[in-house]
């Protein structure tokens, strides 16, 4: 079911490559249509914005007033929701602001000698826009997880796009957007959803940002829309590494392999360890464990395509393949785990210890889980307040400070052939004597 692999083997660079090879977001029929849908609804708007949702998710709506959910509506799902699942999500808003807070970044400025001020000035961005899958699945904690981080970075306004196949609204995905604080949802999905937030509609308001997961169609109207608009990644199917010693609970294990691979048959999951033996165990944890789970076609399938039992040699070779596969989800499941937390350079969220669960961060545990794929963790990070702040440099220059950085900035404007910049910095220089 799943494939075996040996670090020291010949032939593993090449294997490892063809593992973790994925083909991207989109194929040109993808990026065809998606092209035509993000034109029309540019240029028509909402008349554009409702035929594609009476077409594409079977929503009979006649005016565009009707694609918004009032504030009543999320209060009625609030209420509607079991109350254990409700404070289950309370509980998990309340730890993501927390760990939030400690990410905002503060503006700062210092005054040198002659009196120039020079600093930064942090400011949230004012409007963006969240995507929130719909139809069979239902994803409360992407709503938290998107929403909570643009709240604490002072976004001005957060609006919600979630698509509603034959018109069938999730009450749980309704009560997130309540108690995350979403201004405005709209029941739209797909490219069309995107269009609407990128170029804004008669009733949709134009955002800065867009943010969210979603399917084919959706990463591939992100990624057409980057530029004018900002995204936050355009993501690829899950992955978790684990890097076990060998003595952890191997069902433990399997089932850590389990909770990403039931994402969808795309999904990646792979086990590093030293130990032979134990990769055998944790298989034979594995088919004896998968016959139980409700997805265990979709884990089959995930397993079997993109899934591994690497071999090494010991856990600084392990430490090394993280590296090289810079995976979004890393367990470090031996003993010390903490003490080698510093060598790991690429990783989305990294869970230290034999207790820490993966699934703990998809969650309630506080840090964000919209994690860079696809080896992206190389140069990216995970979703945070910082993705909802921009910064501005502040120059404030003093007479005697102008003079002094004008003489300078003219030199370097003359060299480069720009004399009306080598101009504008000497008259400052010139006026001061």
């Amino acid at each position: 079911m799943i494939r075996r692999m040996n670090a020291r083997a010949a032939g593993f660079d090449q294997e490892l490559g063809e593992l973790l090879d994925w083909s991207g977001v989109a194929d040109a029929r993808v990026e065809s249509i998606v092209r035509e849908i993000l034109a029309d609804v540019r240029q028509r708007g909402d008349a554009a914005l409702v035929e594609h949702t009476r077409r594409l998710d079977r929503l009979e709506v006649s005016t565009p007033a009707e694609l918004e959910l009032t504030a009543e509506r999320l209060d009625q799902a609030l209420a509607a929701i079991p109350n254990d699942v409700r404070q289950a999500l309370e509980v998990a808003a309340e730890r993501l602001a927390a760990y939030a807070e400690r990410q905002k970044g503060e503006s700062w400025t210092y005054t040198e000698a002659n009196g120039n001020v020079l600093g930064q000035q942090v400011t949230p961005l004012d409007r963006v826009g969240l995507y929130v899958p719909g139809g069979k699945a239902a994803y409360p904690s992407s709503v938290l997880m998107n929403a909570i981080p643009a709240r604490v970075a002072g976004v001005g306004q957060v609006i919600m796009v979630v698509p509603t196949p034959d018109g069938v609204l999730n009450d749980t995905v309704l009560a997130a957007a309540r108690i995350a604080g979403v201004d405005r949802v709209f029941t739209v999905g797909g490219a069309q959803a995107v269009a609407a937030l990128a170029y804004g509609t008669e009733t949709v308001p134009a955002v800065d940002k867009i943010v969210g997961p979603g399917n084919i169609f959706v990463a591939a109207a992100k990624r057409e829309v980057f530029g004018r608009v900002g995204i936050d990644m355009i993501a690829g199917p899950s992955e978790i590494l684990i890097v076990c010693d060998g003595h952890t609970d191997p069902d433990w294990i399997a089932m850590d392999l389990f909770s990403q691979a039931e994402h969808d048959e795309q999904a990646q999951s792979i086990l590093v360890a030293p130990d032979p033996d134990f990769l055998e165990t944790v298989v034979a944890s594995i088919e004896r464990l998968l016959p139980s789970q409700p997805r265990a076609e979709i884990i089959a399938k995930a397993l079997e395509s993109r899934g591994a039992m690497i071999e090494v040699a010991d856990l600084d070779q392990a430490i090394a393949l993280v590296n090289r596969i810079a995976p979004e989800h890393l367990e470090l499941s031996f003993e010390g785990a903490d003490k080698r937390l510093g060598e790991v350079r690429n990783a989305g969220a990294i869970f230290v210890g034999r207790y820490t669960a993966e699934a703990l961060g998809d969650y309630c545990a506080g840090p964000n889980h919209v994690l860079p794929t696809s080896g992206t963790a190389r140069f990216s990070s995970p979703l945070g307040v910082y993705d909802f702040q921009k910064r501005s440099s502040i120059i404030h220059c003093s007479p005697q400070g102008a003079a002094e950085l004008g003489k300078t900035a003219s030199l370097l404007a003359s060299a480069e052939g720009l004399e009306a910049h080598a101009q504008s910095a000497r008259y400052r220089t010139e006026s001061e004597g």
